[in-house]
């Protein structure tokens, strides 16, 4: 509007050279301004040029055709070769091999892929063929859902931009104020000539133009969505970008978070009456039916003893926080932790010591049990993530407190968090309970954000100031997040604060620049020390400088 008015007043008072230039160097700094919002914006579509453009289905036949990759439906079985990028999502049936999934999670170390295991349209096979089963289409995959999802925060505006939208929209009337009194002003108090008055309120106009203070959010908003999202961490909007610098806490969930997710049985006995081999088949039975990664890890420990003679569980159902219940060969099987048992009232001083031995060593007790009482113990020991330790000197270093709540028992959860060098950890938390914790932290301390991977995390997710959701974790868990990282290191943690600084760092810069440069330029236009060329260029060159210094955030690692 600043602009408009500026070149039209130049033109009814006849001077068009000053208009032309005004207009050239306008339009340059425009020009620039779109390419360097294009290339921060577009950066993170290149992703989508990763996955090849045909696939190898394979056939009934056993011999395999090429097809266009967007053609492929989900449930295809597709091969591919060493050497070659992953065409689509899905689950490998058939071949061992490293993959390099970089360009998805950032994660430079190549990882190992066997049958069962997931992995990611863009990323490429190293050494061995492949075959997979697709799980998600072209428009579903996993870089598709990365590049909708920073788009969708590019389009959001963040709290510094509104702000600075609302205060434009306040200044251009006060500039067309000030430009209009001095043009009727100056004559009368100054002895200005009418057109000299007037040739001077344009200039005013021209170098009062907020292009510099309107940029300065945006591109470095945009510019630091795109640097994190190729490096594995997914920031939904400026909103999260800009608070994260603001956090006083961060809640970490134990299993997946600070440690590994991936535990391992490494002690078992049985209890009371039941043989070993019954209370192995009853655990397997439950153990083999859930997502949860303790679970999991007896599943896979009993799998070789077990074999496949085992009564299948029935009428399945999860008990929220503590374990899961089923029905077998008609009677009612349990596998769960100390706290429920607690509650059967089941919870004897012998039983409570033999759990207290294995808590002592890290290790999380699962307890069988059936109608008489407990039959078995399944202890499963998960290793600290080995990043985990830095991660935390990383974010205390930042001034955030780590925190670790967890639902394992406290003894374990205790052992965990001083490995990795948090003093404060507090476990046999049920969802509501973290809930809880998480609304006592921010009143005792201030903005928290909750960290974790499962759906017994989503509801502290969705309560706390920022949600971090980690790598491999529930899609409700990452829905719920403001902050999603796409693979399992806590190191991303600490580096999804670090970019928040960096961004907020850079639009404080950019916008007492911005800022200095109006207020200088302004009174030296209503003094008659710039005419409109002059302030022109020097507008463009405001302009410029805010997108250079913004787009530096591209370059950031942690």
């Amino acid at each position: 509007a600043l602009m408009a008015v500026a070149v039209t007043g130049a033109f009814l008072i006849g001077q068009w050279p000053e208009a032309a230039m005004v207009m050239a160097l306008y339009a340059a700094a425009e020009r620039i301004e779109d390419r360097a919002m294009d290339r921060a914006r577009l950066a993170i579509r290149n992703l989508l040029r990763l996955a090849p453009d045909t696939t190898e289905v394979l056939q009934p036949n056993g011999h395999s055709l090429t097809v266009p990759t967007a053609d492929v439906p989900t449930g295809a079985l597709v091969r591919v070769a060493p050497g070659a990028r992953i065409p689509l999502d899905g689950e490998v049936i058939a071949g061992h091999s490293s993959v390099n999934q970089a360009p998805i999670t950032g994660e430079s170390v190549p990882v190992d892929k066997a049958p069962g295991d997931s992995v990611w349209a863009g990323s490429i096979n190293q050494q061995a063929e492949l075959q997979l089963r697709v799980s998600a289409a072209t428009a579903n995959s996993m870089l598709a859902r990365i590049v909708q999802a920073v788009e969708q925060a590019q389009a959001s505006k963040a709290p510094t931009q509104r702000f600075v939208d609302r205060f434009a929209a306040i200044y251009t009337p006060i500039v067309m104020v000030l430009a209009l009194a001095l043009a009727v002003l100056a004559p009368l108090l100054l002895g200005w000539t009418w057109l000299d008055a007037i040739y001077q309120a344009l200039a005013l106009l021209v170098i009062a133009c907020p292009c510099a203070l309107v940029l300065s959010t945006p591109v470095t908003v945009v510019s630091a969505l795109t640097a994190a999202a190729k490096r594995g961490i997914l920031i939904k909007g400026g909103s999260a970008l800009e608070s994260a610098r603001q956090l006083k806490a961060i809640a970490l969930d134990k299993t997946g978070t600070l440690t590994t997710g991936s535990p391992k049985l490494v002690d078992w006995q049985g209890w009371n009456a039941t043989s070993s081999d019954e209370a192995a088949a009853r655990a397997y039975a439950l153990a083999s039916r859930s997502d949860h990664p303790v679970s999991r890890a007896i599943a896979q420990g009993l799998e070789t003893q077990v074999g496949k003679d085992f009564a299948e569980a029935q009428q399945l159902q999860a008990l929220p926080g503590r374990g899961v219940q089923a029905q077998i060969d008609g009677e009612r099987w349990t596998l769960a932790n100390l706290r429920w048992v607690g509650e059967q009232g089941w919870d004897s001083a012998e039983l409570k010591a033999a759990l207290m031995l294995q808590e002592q060593q890290g290790r999380t007790v699962t307890l069988l049990a059936n109608e008489q009482g407990v039959q078995a113990l399944f202890a499963v020991a998960d290793p600290l993530r080995p990043q985990a330790k830095a991660a935390v000197a990383q974010l205390q270093a930042l001034g955030v407190k780590p925190i670790v709540l967890s639902g394992d028992n406290s003894a374990t959860v205790r052992t965990v968090a001083a490995e990795a060098g948090i003093s404060d950890a507090r476990g046999n938390m049920l969802p509501e309970d973290k809930l809880k914790t998480l609304s006592e932290l921010q009143r005792d301390i201030g903005p928290t954000a909750m960290t974790g991977d499962g759906i017994n995390d989503a509801p502290a997710l969705a309560a706390a100031d920022i949600g971090i959701a980690m790598g491999g974790g529930t899609d409700v868990a990452m829905h719920a997040a403001g902050i999603t990282l796409m693979r399992g290191d806590p190191m991303l943690v600490a580096a999804a604060l670090d970019i928040s600084h960096r961004t907020v760092m850079k639009i404080r810069q950019n916008l007492f620049w911005a800022f200095a440069y109006n207020v200088a330029g302004i009174p030296l236009a209503a003094l008659g020390y710039l005419n409109p060329v002059v302030a022109g260029a020097a507008m463009a060159l405001s302009s410029v400088s805010v997108m250079a210094n913004a787009l530096l955030l591209k370059r950031w690692r942690m």
